[in-house]
Formats: structure tokens, C-alpha cells, sequence
């Protein structure tokens, strides 16, 4: 029972996250606007999944309790770019790249590093949800937002917080799960109260 459930939470969690960003990135091609999406939100979440992923490939974790983080980073590096290619000035990017890359290298130097850098994990990706709030709020209108990336982000805390318990039930990671369960939850309420009726043209 307990391998049943731990297969199911593991693979439905990497069926998707590959998928989790689909509708964001079609959201905003459909628009052809980054309008209602927060940039500082996405660099704090690409943030926090790279923490993630290196405090979890140091310690030698369980593979598949984090085999979608590098899916995820690829998906929103894409939607970077496309922010800001709709923004005008793709060049942008560049730094920021630079300065993830350094990161990856700079977070495994020393112990140390790596689990300070993991405590303050959750609080970058719940600085990344406040962002994003903090924009909706702020311009009443969800625009590109999508509702269902948000959902599926709040389905796969869920299912790792189930995994958490079953393999390592490291505290640290637990905890960043719970809150990120309950700030993605908020977010997708969030766009839908602010979701505005598509009116068609006659």
C-alpha cells in the first residue's frame, strides 16, 4: 500500500510538472503579453527551485523526490525569456542567467553554504508568491496568469509533502512544502477572483 502510494505520488508529481507550465507559457502567447505576470515572482521562484535541487543533489536524496526541478527551471527560463520578449529586450535575460549558473557551482563550495542557503530557500519561493500577489493586487486584473499552472503548483506540494514523510522527512524540506501548499493554493484563488469575462467580438 505504502509502495502503491509513494509510486503514485512520485510519477503523477513528474507527469505534471512537465506539463505544469504549458498553460502559463500558452496563456502568454495567446496574449502576446507578459501582462499580469510578475517578473520579480519568477526570478525568486527560479531562485528557490535551484536551491532546491543542489541542497538535494548534495545530499544524494532519492532521485525521484525531486526529478522535476530541473523541468521546472527549464520551463520558466522559457518563460523568462518570453517576458522579456514581450517586454522588448531579451538582452535582459543575460545577466540573470549568468548569475544562476555561478550560483550552482558558488552553493556547493561549502556546507555551509548549502544549508543556509536551503533555510532561506523557503523564504525566497514565499517571497515569489507574495510577488506575484502583490501584483495582482495591485492591477486587479490576472491578465495572462494562469489559474491552472497555479492549481497543478499546490497539487505537487501536496504530493511532496506525502513523499517528504515516506522517504527522508527531512523538517526543513516538509516545511517549505506545507507553506508553498498554502501560498499556491491563495494565488489560484487569487487569479480567478480577478480573472475577467472574455467578451467576443460580434
Amino acid at each position: 500500500m505504502e509502495a502503491g502510494l509513494l509510486w503514485f505520488c512520485n510519477w503523477s508529481t513528474l507527469a505534471v510538472c512537465a506539463a505544469l507550465k504549458l498553460p502559463q507559457i500558452y496563456a502568454q502567447l495567446a496574449a502576446r503579453s507578459a501582462r499580469g505576470i510578475s517578473l520579480p515572482s519568477l526570478l525568486l521562484e527560479v531562485a528557490g527551485f535551484l536551491v532546491f535541487l543542489r541542497y538535494q543533489c548534495y545530499y544524494g536524496n532519492p532521485l525521484l523526490t525531486y526529478l522535476e526541478y530541473p523541468i521546472l527551471i527549464i520551463q520558466d527560463i522559457i518563460l523568462l525569456l518570453f517576458i522579456f520578449h514581450f517586454n522588448g529586450n531579451v538582452k535582459q535575460a543575460v545577466p540573470y542567467m549568468t548569475v544562476f549558473v555561478s550560483s550552482w557551482f558558488i552553493l556547493s563550495l561549502q556546507k555551509w553554504i548549502i544549508d543556509l542557503a536551503m533555510n532561506l530557500c523557503t523564504f525566497i519561493s514565499a517571497a515569489s508568491k507574495f510577488a506575484q500577489l502583490q501584483y495582482l493586487w495591485k492591477a486587479q486584473d490576472s491578465g495572462a496568469v494562469s489559474a491552472l499552472t497555479w492549481g497543478l503548483s499546490a497539487y505537487t506540494c501536496a504530493t511532496r509533502i506525502i513523499t517528504t514523510l515516506m522517504t527522508t522527512n527531512d523538517l526543513t524540506i516538509l516545511t517549505r512544502f506545507v507553506i508553498m501548499l498554502a501560498l499556491n493554493i491563495w494565488v489560484t484563488a487569487t487569479v480567478l477572483h480577478y480573472r475577467k469575462p472574455i467578451t467576443k467580438a460580434e
